[in-house]
C-alpha cells in the first residue's frame, strides 16, 4: 500500500520541475537581461554573448508558452518587438537573483 504524497514530495517535484526549466542553456540569461524592463530582441542577444538568433527565438517561445514573458509589438516605423518578464516572470527572476547571491556568497565558480 502506498502512502499519499507528503508535501514534501510535492516540493521536490515542484523544485525539479522549475531547475529543469531554469537549467535549459540560456534562460537564466534571458531572465537576467529581460530584468531591467521591456528589451528589444537584438539588445537581449547582445547581453548574453554566444546566444544565436535562432536560439534566441526558440527560448523566448517557451518562455512565453510558460507565463514568464511578454512579447510587445509597438506600431512604429519599421515595428519594434519588446520583450518584457510578466509578475511570474518577474518572480521567478527574484529566486534565481537570491540562488545567484548564494552562488556568490558561497564563493562557486561564475563561469
Amino acid at each position: 500500500m502506498h502512502s499519499p504524497p507528503t508535501r514534501n514530495d510535492e516540493d521536490r517535484v515542484r523544485l525539479s520541475a522549475v531547475l529543469e526549466f531554469v537549467g535549459r542553456r540560456w534562460i537564466g540569461a534571458i531572465l537576467l537581461g529581460l530584468g531591467h524592463g521591456p528589451t528589444r530582441f537584438g539588445e537581449i542577444q547582445r547581453q548574453a554573448p554566444g546566444l544565436s538568433a535562432r536560439m534566441l527565438t526558440v527560448r523566448l517561445r517557451e518562455l512565453e508558452a510558460a507565463g514568464l514573458v511578454e512579447r510587445a509589438v509597438e506600431p512604429t516605423m519599421p515595428v519594434t518587438v519588446r520583450y518584457r518578464l510578466t509578475q511570474q516572470g518577474e518572480d521567478l527572476l527574484r529566486s534565481l537573483q537570491g540562488l545567484a547571491d548564494y552562488g556568490r556568497r558561497w564563493g562557486l565558480p561564475a563561469g
